[in-house]
């Protein structure tokens, strides 16, 4: 085990001496591939890499991102076999012995492994403002998500009378022959919680928006496994598809450890085809925000919640009440940043802690986990807690906000919610995001720079009037072009309002309240600076290298605490 410790004053005075003595130990510790020294190698996705240095030489499935032209070549000359075509290259199988070989080739710059992606698991919506928006209230109409399109990449769904008639297409990812069964139980669940229309009047059987309609597209199976390439597909699917079914939001209750920046992932890529076609793609952001012994742990955000043009979810403990005064982060909430581009992660939080919803008779969560099965017979529901479901909130809260107001953005949907999401004392902007989700506020929002008191409860609610967005949606990004009309007049500033304009945008800068400016570098309050290096308070170091408070180190490999080192091995707890 190798540890580092070092007190906050220290860190605080030397720095830089410390980030590079640190850097120095991470280059003997972890070897990197010398591509120099042995010609031309592609880009590769950690879990690749990792291969190669263990000197795992089985068959493995990648993601090439290429001309199917190029790819046909591809295989040809190293003998692989094409597993799927996808609208941006396809995913071949590598034979034993073979992928060094093929990483070296001269016609390929980049290489993803096609890895393993997992599930993540009223009073919600009363809690979140939804049940008000569903009544309408004073000059707003009361909507219910009516004629809006959600696709479901789950598990599939089940056929349950709370969506009966509401599934308007199924397509099978993980089977050409498949029919879209849910066989794992999570996706019924999370479609339940998006859109469930209670039967015979019971209302509190809803789901946040229970006039929408929904499309199941199946990409896990019956244990909750997947992979990215499935995932990517069902991605492309929605958006060829999104005029004929009138989908506005992808709803992704799943995720994967991240094994490259966002820039080079397949998935992160897919995310940002369907931002770019108008798609509200939201992500869960993972449940990875603590050990095994309740130590709280930061950079957890699994991907596709890493992408930048997702909008990623938290989870929020509700404690099963309505009132949200007693809210906070659930702790097993992934905290950000992200781990390969330190991008500020998650967006915004919603409930996501013991949410009771649809069960998939005879699924495997039923049957092999029957202490989550509440009640009994047609009346039986089955009790998760995750990002998961979250995130399947916020997507619900979505398709309410294109009801009321259809010709919103993406980047319009992002800066309403987290500008009227309310603030969480005492919780980190890395763990919380923007806020708490309130959906009547949302709804109410006309100009951002107008703050709605709502009332929730009974509670009096100011919205917390913080938006943020990570890099390559505010600037840099091809996605921004087409809404610069309406970012002019976004505004982002907490406290005192401040405009964004078309000049600001160009230059990649914004000025956040009277604390923040954001372009190339960027000063946040008094303890901030983020550029090329981050001093965040006292404790942390953020440049090639990272130092976060006593207990972490984050480079090549990881130190974290006195029980993980996580580079090419974990060694974690004892």
């Amino acid at each position: 085990m190798v540890t580092f410790a070092a007190s906050a004053a220290s860190r605080s005075r030397r720095p830089h001496r410390y980030v590079l003595a640190v850097a120095a130990l991470l280059a003997l510790l972890v070897p990197a591939l010398d591509a120099g020294a042995q010609g031309h190698r592609a880009r590769l996705s950690d879990d690749l890499t990792k291969r190669l240095r263990d000197g795992d030489a089985t068959e493995t499935s990648v993601i090439v991102t290429s001309t199917q032209a190029r790819i046909d070549a591809l295989a040809a000359r190293h003998g692989l076999r094409i597993q799927k075509r996808l609208r941006t290259g396809a995913i071949l199988m590598v034979p034993a012995g073979e992928l060094d070989g093929v990483t070296r080739d001269a016609d390929l710059d980049q290489l993803s492994g096609n890895h393993r992606l997992h599930s993540q698991m009223a009073t919600t919506t009363a809690a979140t403002g939804a049940t008000q928006v569903w009544e309408g209230s004073g000059q707003l109409p009361g909507v219910t998500g009516e004629g809006v399109g959600i696709a479901i990449v789950d598990s599939g769904i089940a056929n349950v009378p709370e969506l009966r008639g509401r599934v308007v297409a199924t397509v099978d990812f993980t089977d050409p022959a498949g029919r879209g069964k849910d066989f794992y139980g999570h996706g019924t669940h999370v479609a339940g919680i998006v859109a469930a229309a209670g039967t015979n009047g019971q209302q509190e059987r809803n789901g946040m928006a229970p006039g929408a309609y929904l499309v199941n597209l199946k990409v896990l199976d019956a244990e909750g496994n997947g992979t990215s390439g499935d995932v990517i597909q069902a991605i492309d699917w929605a958006v060829d598809h999104q005029r004929q079914y009138k989908l506005r939001i992808i709803n992704l209750s799943l995720g994967g450890e991240p094994m490259q920046s966002w820039r080079d992932d397949p998935l992160c890529q897919a995310v940002a085809r369907a931002y770019d076609a108008g798609l509200v793609v939201v992500a869960s952001a993972g449940n990875l925000g603590k050990l095994a012994d309740g130590t709280p742990v930061s950079g957890g955000i699994t991907v596709p919640g890493t992408c930048p043009h997702s909008l990623t979810i938290g989870a929020l403990n509700t404690k099963g009440t309505i009132f949200r005064s007693d809210d906070v982060v659930a702790s097993y909430s992934s905290k950000g940043p992200t781990r390969y581009d330190h991008l500020i992660k998650p967006d915004l939080v919603a409930p996501g802690n013991r949410i009771r919803g649809l069960l998939a008779p005879g699924s495997t969560l039923v049957r092999e986990h029957p202490e989550l099965v509440i009640g009994s017979g047609k009346d039986a529901l089955l009790e998760l807690s995750g990002t998961s479901m979250a995130t399947a909130v916020a997507s619900g809260a979505v398709a309410l906000l294109l009801d009321l107001k259809p010709k919103l953005t993406p980047l319009m949907i992002r800066t309403t919610l987290q500008y009227s999401a309310e603030h969480l004392d005492g919780s980190a902007l890395l763990a919380a995001g923007a806020g708490s989700l309130n959906v009547v506020a949302a709804a109410q929002a006309g100009k951002l720079s107008t703050a709605s008191l709502t009332y929730i409860a009974g509670e009096p609610i100011t919205p917390g009037g913080v938006v943020f967005a990570s890099s390559g949606v505010w600037g840099g990004s091809p996605s921004l072009a087409g809404h610069a009309t309406s970012v002019q007049k976004i505004t982002v500033a907490r406290g005192h309002t401040r405009t964004l304009d078309k000049a600001s945008v160009r230059k990649q800068t914004v000025v956040w309240g009277e604390t923040v400016v954001w372009g190339e570098t960027v000063v946040w309050g008094e303890t901030v600076v983020w550029g090329e290096t981050v001093v965040w308070g006292e404790t942390v170091v953020w440049g090639e290298t990272v130092v976060w408070g006593e207990t972490v180190v984050w480079g090549e490999t990881v130190v974290w605490g006195e029980t993980v080192v996580w580079g090419e091995t974990v060694v974690w707890g004892e």
